[in-house]
């Protein structure tokens, strides 16, 4: 048996003084008179079992009192076994912010497609430690790894472009991404690197950051994201209009390649949200080959029972009062 919330259970010390009041009300009730000798009134079984019995209803009611604590405490009884062997797998995701990453070739744009199917990935993965690298010309941690994922996919709501200088520091965000995993102690460290552009910004070299993550033994997948050819792009003008023009795509898929290979991961490009999403669900079916768990866990709650046994007390109480115990003071 254990109690989903084991601190309602400091409340049975409340009882203490109100069985202490009791006792002291009962003292006060009782009257005294003074006489030489109080032989004449020891006649046999003057005391009756209703004397002892008037004490009962104040003893159902401290123990149904004890049952309303334990029933907010929410007793629950477990039946579970557990025989696993888990690899651990640690993920840091790193996503481009750039502006480009607003054209409209995916649905509403390449920011927001990536950041639903991102979240869609997140969930799925209830076991691993997740972070999110952000990066355009320069590269920060949104989220450290982490298995709270509520709050990871709250600051993952949160990204958008614009937030820093703009540009594309690939090399900068695959080398912040490495900084944050290289030290986990997870046997298996992956980063995913998502951009739509070429490393035009940042003072690491995209190969030199793929070196480092190699040498920490960490996988990274690339993906490109982009159709092929051109792409519509929202532009703002002056007057706070928006006007939609198409801009070519330029994505630097041999350096991604290489990224890829260099730590044997794997390239990927997507065109569209559906192959954006394909991508993302091979990725968990590669990755979740890491993890091998075996585990059963059952828990009941157990207050209806114990409310049958309050319910029962309390109406024993009433019935004393009423019929046995109705004339007694």
């Amino acid at each position: 048996m254990i109690f989903a919330n084991p601190s309602y259970i400091y409340l049975l010390l409340l009882l203490i003084p109100l069985i202490g009041w009791y006792f002291w009300k009962m003292r006060k009730s009782q009257a005294s008179v003074k006489m030489s000798s109080s032989q004449a009134f020891d006649v046999p079984k003057a005391v009756t079992a209703k004397v002892y019995l008037r004490h009962v209803p104040f003893v159902l009611r401290m123990i149904a009192i004890a049952l309303v604590i334990i029933i907010l405490a929410r007793p629950q009884s477990t039946n579970s076994w557990q025989n696993s062997s888990t690899e651990g797998i640690d993920i840091m995701m790193a996503i481009d912010i750039s502006s480009s990453m607003l054209a409209q070739d995916l649905r509403p744009n390449r920011l927001e497609a990536a950041k639903n199917v991102a979240a869609a990935f997140i969930n799925g993965r209830p076991n691993d430690n997740i972070g999110l690298v952000v990066f355009s010309a320069e590269s920060f941690t949104q989220c450290p790894l982490t298995t709270d994922h509520a709050i990871l996919l709250n600051l993952f709501k949160d990204i958008q472009s614009g937030m820093i200088e703009d540009g594309t520091a690939i090399g900068l965000g695959l080398a912040n991404a490495v900084s944050r995993i290289k030290d986990s102690q997870a046997r298996s460290k992956v980063i995913i690197l998502l951009t739509d552009g070429s490393n035009n910004r940042g003072e690491i070299a995209p190969v030199t950051a793929a070196e480092i993550a190699k040498t920490f033994g960490i996988r990274v997948y690339t993906i490109g994201v982009g159709t092929k050819g051109a792409a519509p792009y929202p532009f703002r003008l002056p007057g706070g209009t928006v006007q939609t023009q198409m801009i070519p795509v330029d994505i630097d898929e041999p350096t991604l390649k290489q990224i890829a290979t260099t730590t044997g991961g794997q390239y990927f490009r997507a065109t569209d949200n559906a192959s954006l999403k394909e991508i993302y669900s091979e990725i968990d079916q590669m990755e979740k080959t890491k993890i091998n768990v075996r585990e059963y866990s059952k828990k009941q709650e157990e207050y209806k029972n114990i409310a049958l046994i309050l319910f029962a007390l309390l109406l024993l109480e009433l019935l004393l009062k009423h019929t046995l115990l109705k004339k007694i003071p």
